[in-house]
């Protein structure tokens, strides 16, 4: 049964229900990819899918606008898979479960996806009404956005015609993006050997954190679960001796993570000094992010007497080196645009493997050089503790366009609406836009998107009535567009 039936748009909400109904998670898109194939061939629309399961459908224009410039509009189809402990949700096979709560959507205990489903549903919506007056249309829909940009980087964009782009991806009404930071994603790897141990088995975990996008959010300064734990494990090694024998933290490298958990071993006569020292750290973190993640707290959890792995020494030594002083979060702010982060990066994913412990980074940075700079310091750290390093994903940042035809109509038609301004602003977290502009010579992009809370959060919501004015508004601008 629909939850959604009496929202408004009514079509952008039904394409939106059917989309969270289909698991769609960075890798797993294939299922999204070819449900949007079988609404093009449903509406006799031409369409195209390539090997990465990127998505095009092209709409002619409607009468009186066939000598109108074609239209470009893009948004990406996965989506950042995050749930609350304990939520029992496989993003490989399972759906959404919607909530409506007053002008707010969300997923019960899980990342809701309308970054960037929302986009999709819109151009579905757009796309499947012939009432509507506009220019050609070329719907572009790409995979694996939120793991680099993966699908944008390799699409051939030979066939697009189009030189204006309208990018459904920013999460503030009323804010059209035209720049961003460009990114990738830095993986340290270290080696790692374990030994038979035993002794009195803890589980510890930093956790109660807010995250949320490592690029949008940054500045905000919350707690990353995998640099406290690092910090904390490096604190307890100084006051008492333990074998780690585990250690994971966060599910995606751009979103900042919640929860990190250890298990480590000790001697049952150090119970009570363990504990001791656990609640010092609670106290002391608790006091330090009192204002930016009031939930936070160290739990533990003794699971008796057991023999198991853990880490040799030197091997436990590296990797808490590694977590203590690596860097993480804003490096430096533009000097030029006020509140902007220049440079940031984000541990986001931490993992041991049988061999090798995995420590995955989002980079970011509007300037290409401190980029380069932080790979460097990364790849200099992990190397020296006798590891690698491999960056994927790398993507451009989007440059400023000092002239803009598509930005200034979009303005003027915003402030005719609604009676008031946009904000035209850079942004620090990424967007296709740098890669497409990048390809196609001469394009002229605006990134724009109604209102989001906690994206990459189990938290994230989605305003209706944000949905419904921002979906308006680009019905506008299309039929301006002649």
């Amino acid at each position: 049964m629909s939850k959604l039936t009496n929202l408004e748009p009514k079509q952008v909400f039904r394409y939106f229900e059917d989309l969270c109904a289909i698991p769609h998670g960075s890798g797993n898109t294939k299922g999204v990819s070819d449900y949007c194939m079988e609404f093009a061939r449903e509406h006799g629309l031409t369409a195209w899918q390539d090997d990465f399961w990127n998505v095009v459908i092209v709409k002619e224009a409607s009468v009186g606008y066939e000598n109108a410039p074609t239209i470009i509009i893009q948004g990406h189809l996965d989506m950042v898979c995050e749930k609350e402990t304990g939520n029992s949700t496989n993003f490989a096979k399972d759906g959404l479960d919607l909530v409506v709560k007053e002008d707010l959507l969300s997923a019960n205990g899980t990342t809701l996806g309308g970054d960037d489903g929302i986009a999709v549903a819109m151009a579905l919506a757009i796309l499947g009404d012939d009432s509507l007056a506009h220019p050609r249309l070329e719907c572009v829909f790409t995979t694996d956005e939120e793991t680099g940009l993966l699908g944008a980087n390799a699409m051939d964009m030979s066939r697009l015609k189009g030189r204006r782009l309208i990018n459904i991806d920013s999460e503030e009404e009323g804010i059209f993006t035209v720049s961003c930071a460009g990114g990738m994603r830095s993986r340290c790897i270290l080696p790692i050997e374990y030994k038979e141990t035993e002794g009195v088995s803890f589980r510890i975990a930093v956790e109660g954190l807010l995250g949320g996008h490592s690029g949008m959010e940054i500045q905000k300064e919350h707690g990353n679960s995998n640099i406290l734990m690092g910090r904390l494990l490096c604190g307890l090694s100084r006051e008492m001796d333990f074998e780690l024998g585990a250690l994971e933290g966060g599910l995606m490298d751009n979103a900042i993570p919640r929860r990190t958990e250890a298990q480590i071993y000790i001697e049952e006569s150090k119970e009570e000094h363990l504990k001791e020292i656990l609640k010092k750290w609670d106290a002391v973190y608790k006091g330090e992010y009192a204002s930016s993640d009031p939930g936070i707290v160290i739990s533990f959890e003794a699971e008796g007497y057991k023999k198991g792995k853990a880490l040799k020494p030197e091997s436990a030594s590296n990797l808490l080196f590694l977590l203590h002083m690596v860097p993480n979060g804003v490096q430096r702010n533009s000097m030029e645009i006020s509140g902007l982060v220049q440079t940031s990066l984000n541990l986001g994913t931490l993992k041991l493997m049988e061999e090798e412990a995995h420590v995955i980074f989002s980079v970011r940075s509007s300037v290409d050089t401190e980029k380069a700079a932080l790979g460097s310091k990364l790849c200099h750290c992990v190397e020296f503790l006798g590891g690698s390093y491999e960056e994927t994903g790398s993507y451009p940042g989007w440059e400023y366009k000092r002239t803009s035809v598509l930005r200034d109509t979009m303005v003027r038609i915003y402030e005719r609406m609604y009676g008031k301004k946009a904000r035209v602003e850079a942004i620090h977290a990424g967007l296709e836009c740098g890669i497409f502009s990048g390809k196609i010579r001469g394009l002229d992009c605006v990134s724009i998107g109604p209102d989001m809370y906690d994206v990459h959060t189990p938290k994230e919501c989605l305003s209706i009535s944000s949905v419904k004015r921002v979906y308006e508004f680009l019905l506008e601008v299309l039929k301006e567009l002649s």
